[in-house]
């Protein structure tokens, strides 16, 4: 038992460790880009080009919405799992929420980006603060991990009620799927959600455990299923009333 303790402990901080250097990477990221594109700017030297002046303002301001969006979600994450944290949860329609994101997505998805839904329940208790995120992390993800060989991302979410007291919310994706191994472990906190072991990372892996954390601070359960190479489907049970 001991030295089944000390390989899990182990494993542990290993995984730490990379987390560490690669939140750290991704952090850099957008922070270089912010200097690189800021650089000429401050020297004068694109004054006389209107056009693509204005391309390396755009390009810092989405960089620097990135990194702000980076790090209010580890604030979050380290204060849901401290228990610091309280969701405000009312009625939020879903359609409109939906079709904010096809359009913010949209531009950069590599591929034609198509979100049907079924709402059988058009609304979902849920603090509109938060489950926004929750919905675009889930919508980012299909995006990252879209098949290379599929023509467009597709993205089915559908609501049924549950029960008397919860509403069922099913997001389903056409991406690469994951394997069953990393299907239990892709909402911890460093792993990520692709069934690839040799896939490109994308981020580092905090985008699903935000989304459970959310999810479970609202009273709520996520769970996933998958098939490799065709489909991922992301299942959500919540509350409907308080």
């Amino acid at each position: 038992w001991q030295v089944k303790i000390l390989r899990r402990m182990s494993r542990v901080l290993r995984i730490r460790e990379d987390f560490s250097y690669a939140m750290v990477h991704d952090l850099k990221t957008p922070l270089s880009s912010i200097i690189m594109t800021l650089r000429p700017l401050h020297e004068g030297r694109l004054d006389d080009k209107p056009a693509l002046r204005d391309r390396y303002f755009q390009i810092a301001r989405d960089e620097a919405d990135h990194l702000l969006a980076l790090t209010n979600k580890i604030l979050t994450i380290s204060k849901l799992e401290n228990h610091k944290m309280h969701m405000s949860p009312e009625p939020l329609p879903l359609q409109p929420l939906l079709d904010a994101l096809a359009e913010r997505l949209a531009p950069k998805c590599p591929k034609p980006l198509r979100i049907t839904a079924d709402l059988r329940v058009p609304t979902l208790l849920a603090d509109p603060e938060y489950w926004p995120e929750v919905m675009l992390n889930l919508v980012d993800n299909a995006i990252k991990y879209t098949r290379p060989d599929a023509d467009a991302v597709e993205i089915h979410v559908s609501t049924r009620p549950a029960g008397r007291h919860e509403t069922e919310l099913r997001i389903r994706d056409n991406g690469r799927g994951i394997s069953r191994r990393h299907l239990r472990t892709i909402f911890n906190k460093y792993e990520r959600a692709s069934a690839e072991s040799n896939a490109p990372a994308q981020g580092f892996g905090l985008g699903l455990n935000f989304v459970r954390q959310v999810v479970e601070a609202h009273g709520g359960h996520i769970r996933a299923e998958s098939e490799e190479g065709r489909w991922t489907e992301f299942i959500i049970l919540m509350k409907n009333e308080e």
